[in-house]
């Protein structure tokens, strides 16, 4: 009797679990810092500048790595710096739990940021190429909801290991080293260079002529992909700024003990989930992207400006439900479909990590520059006003984009 072929498992959507992963564990590993500021704030005896400095300081790391992990990735391979970064990742963060030091502390903060920041670009790449076309956008919105998932995880982490099982606030750190190197493991195993020949899906082909013409200072002269990676700077200032210091606000600012400012700071996270999910959905089904990031950017200028303005804690999680279902990571995997539709074939890896290197160059501002206010004025509420004006701006940018009419998939 003749035996049945068993049926592969979609390789695409082993990327896309895996990926999701990633993303996860990147973030929580740093949500962990969150809850616990106050902490090494006192520990250490820093002004709000100089805790706001901490984040700047990883995400300066970060965002320096994007465009040599893009480069390199196309022409190294992309899950090897995929797979070097993460094992870095492990090492770094496990690391913290025995700096003695601020200084040790803030150079492996600073590595660690160095170690995440080569897996954007090759990461996208890699999905990009995987993911059906007609999925492309909801693709990336699953594998991009782990942002939120991570978020949620590293505040509840950090927040119930300091405050209920009475841990310094380093074993959060430690503690993340574990899903980390599993991860790593995971992308080693299932992870592939190329996707499986028997498994490529179709894809809008680029004429080959035009993919050897291409150079890097090339990606410069589209105008989507520059009015996209404006946009996304905008977007991930308001973000960074609601990410780094909605803990620390909500204990200081509103009297929330660590534990309840936490949980309300997860909101974000969570709802985005859906958020994302759902306009994702939208952007593939009309198969356009400006008119939903216009209907999304607004939404997001009122919500920060409704941290602000909210004077009980029902309003305060409305406008946090707000902000979680049209923010910045619900708005990322539409920009990314946006980067995908423009960028040349040959130059995707490069192309995503150019669209994070102009993105994550607001989280090096966003933290400093927020405390640094909150300094002058003796409040953070102008931090989040003057995000709101950055938020305005990414909104202008996106007016610009030229798309032609929806597109066809197969």
């Amino acid at each position: 009797m003749a035996t049945m072929k068993r049926k592969e498992f979609p390789y695409w959507i082993k990327t896309v679990l895996i990926f999701f992963l990633g993303w996860v564990v990147i973030y929580a590993g740093r949500a962990v810092l969150g809850p616990v500021m106050p902490q090494i704030q006192t520990e250490y005896g820093l002004s709000q500048s100089q805790l706001g400095l901490i984040g700047s300081l990883f995400f300066l790391a970060y965002t320096l790595l994007q465009i040599p992990a893009g480069l390199l990735g196309d022409r190294l391979g992309r899950k090897r710096i995929l797979v070097s970064g993460f094992m870095l990742f492990a090492v770094f963060i496990a690391a913290i739990s025995i700096s003695s030091y601020f200084m040790i502390f803030i150079v492996l903060w600073m590595l660690i940021g160095a170690a995440q920041g080569v897996y954007y670009g090759p990461q996208y790449a890699l999905s990009s190429e995987a993911i059906p076309q007609k999925w492309i956008t909801l693709g990336s919105a699953v594998i991009g909801s782990g942002m939120s998932f991570g978020i949620a995880l590293g505040y509840y982490l950090s927040s119930v290991m300091v405050d209920q099982f009475k841990t310094s606030w380093k074993m959060p750190f430690l503690a993340m080293a574990v899903p980390v190197v599993i991860v790593t493991l995971l992308m080693v195993v299932f992870i592939r260079e190329k996707v499986p020949q028997q498994q490529v899906v179709s894809k809008e082909e680029v004429p080959a002529a035009a993919e050897s013409e291409f150079r890097f200072f090339d990606l410069f002269k589209n105008r989507n992909l520059l009015m996209a990676y404006i946009t996304i700077f905008c977007s991930i200032y308001g973000f960074f700024v609601i990410i780094t210091w909605l803990p620390y606000y909500l204990q200081k600012e509103r009297g929330m003990d660590i534990v309840h400012a936490a949980g309300i700071a997860s909101i974000v996270p969570w709802i985005s989930v859906l958020g994302t999910l759902i306009c994702s959905y939208i952007s593939d089904k009309i198969g356009r992207r400006k008119p939903v990031v216009l209907w999304m950017l607004p939404f997001s200028l009122l919500a920060i400006f409704g941290i602000v303005y909210s004077t009980s804690e029902a309003a305060l999680i409305a406008v946090l439900v707000l902000y979680g279902f049209i923010g910045k990571i619900s708005l990322n995997p539409v920009l990314i479909a946006l980067v995908s539709d423009n960028a040349p074939r040959k130059a995707l890896s490069s192309a995503f990590s150019l669209y994070n290197f102009f993105g994550m160059a607001a989280s090096i501002f966003a933290p400093y520059l927020t405390g640094l206010i909150a300094d002058s004025t003796g409040s953070l509420n102008a931090g989040f006003y003057f995000a709101g004006l950055i938020t305005i701006i990414g909104f202008i940018a996106m007016l610009f984009v030229r798309e032609g009419k929806p597109s066809q998939t197969a």
